[in-house]
């Protein structure tokens, strides 16, 4: 099994390890939730338009300020207790999720909603940026790439089935306003619970260093903190090469992301057990959860076997493979099926890339550059959401857009795996004597 049984019994075997994922595991399972209730009451009301602009506004309301402010949770992660940082950013997400289900419940559209619903991904991004930061102090080195391919992915996994919660209470209890609200409101139970959990460790246990919890910041040390771990990314090659990655990697998937959304909402029809609408939309979430399933055995395995460059490329490639095959005929099967095979490749860049940050950054730095990992996440969405509005139809279907989309996912293949050729990457174990080497460089 290419997701190997020592690593993960290992890994699992220390409480420590699986407090954290429980963390993970109750605080996605409450994003899925939440995030079902929001699509349903803003994307997917039958009285609002959905049109590309209106979802690319969504976006940028939702996504963009926080892009701007991310950096800064990173700096303050590093010194910060990220036992409290988990512990009460869970806490106030709740009562920001009360905030929003009262909204909903009113019928509120537009900036203030978004504003509110603002705060709850805001804490989002912060908790799993905490988390990856954490994760290291939990795991032995050796094991850091089959953990983050299992926290990760299991974590998706959850968030999949909290969106399916979701839509099975929507289709007993309704589609109205308050019937939206009550299925927020449901989220504020994991989200305790994730809270909950994360007080149980010491105060110590997940870091940063006492030396670094000692130094008192003002906004200027945040800005130098921040500069510094712009210049860590900048000195790192493998860091830097991988970030650059994902972030064009994950415009392409974003514009995937929102042409789904539209065909679903504006251009498909339900046929058979191949639904449209929201419903369809889930089926679509359900296989980007198997993909991901998927991607957590066959990356750690193969991230050892091909490295850091070779890997990712790989998974580029097969992603314009599956933009050409299984989306351009723009039949509900093939796109269900382009779901679970893209989740595969976004998935398995997203730990490889994990993985390097968490093995080639020091610990005092870590938080801050998933930060930037972060924000450079939430941008890109941003701009795919953008592009969508100003190149596609309302309705979602271009061929001309997947055409393009294979391209640029051909292209970024070539020019990361000659990047990675070039730096002449090695093993772990060739660095340290090591073996063997969960992660290469």
């Amino acid at each position: 099994m290419a997701l190997r049984g020592h690593h993960v019994l290992t890994a699992l075997a220390d409480p420590r390890f699986r407090r954290l994922f429980a963390v993970r595991l109750a605080g996605q399972f409450g994003d899925g939730v939440f995030q079902a209730s929001l699509a349903g009451a803003v994307l997917f009301d039958p009285q609002r338009a959905g049109r590309a602009s209106d979802v690319a506004t969504a976006f940028a309301v939702l996504l963009l300020p926080y892009s701007v402010i991310g950096p800064f949770a990173g700096v303050l992660i590093d010194r910060w207790w990220r036992r409290s940082v988990l512990t009460w950013t869970n806490v106030v997400r709740s009562l920001a999720v009360v905030c929003v289900a009262a909204e909903l419940a009113e019928g509120v559209h537009g900036v203030p909603l978004y504003a509110s619903a603002l705060v709850v991904i805001s804490m989002n991004r912060f908790v799993l940026s905490a988390l990856s930061a954490a994760l290291p102090r939990v795991v032995d080195a050796d094991d850091l790439v089959t953990a983050n391919a299992l926290t990760s992915t299991v974590g998706t996994i959850a968030a999949a089935l909290g969106g399916g919660a979701a839509l099975g209470v929507r289709a007993v209890i309704g589609t109205g306003n308050s019937e939206y609200a009550l299925i927020a409101l449901v989220a504020v139970v994991p989200y305790l619970l994730a809270g909950g959990v994360a007080a149980s460790f010491a105060t110590r246990a997940l870091g940063p260093s006492l030396e670094e919890r000692r130094r008192r910041e003002g906004p200027a040390d945040v800005l130098r903190g921040l500069a510094a771990g712009a210049r860590i990314v900048r000195a790192t090659g493998t860091v830097r090469r991988g970030l650059a990655m994902l972030a064009v990697h994950r415009v392409f998937y974003g514009v995937w992301t929102v042409c789904v959304v539209l065909l679903y909402r504006n251009y498909l029809t339900a046929d058979g057990v191949f639904r449209a609408g929201l419903a369809g939309l889930s089926q679509i979430v359900a296989g980007v959860a198997v993909g991901g399933a998927l991607a957590s055995f066959i990356t750690p395995a193969a991230f050892r076997r091909f490295g850091p460059s070779g890997w990712p490329t790989v998974l580029l490639a097969g992603s314009a493979i599956v933009e050409l095959v299984f989306v351009l005929p723009y039949a509900k099967p093939m796109l269900l099926l382009s779901s679970a095979l893209l989740a595969v490749t976004s998935q398995g860049i997203k730990i490889s890339v994990d993985t390097l940050i968490q093995q080639d950054t020091d610990d005092a730095f870590r938080g801050r550059v998933f930060s930037v990992y972060d924000m450079l996440f939430n941008v890109a969405l941003v701009l795919a959401a953008v592009l969508t509005a100003v190149v596609l139809p309302e309705n979602g279907h271009s061929p001309s857009s997947v055409i393009a989309l294979t391209l640029g996912w051909a292209v970024l293949a070539v020019l990361y795996g000659y990047a990675g050729h070039r730096s002449g990457p090695r093993t772990l174990s060739e660095r340290s004597g090591a073996h063997p080497a969960p992660v290469v460089r």
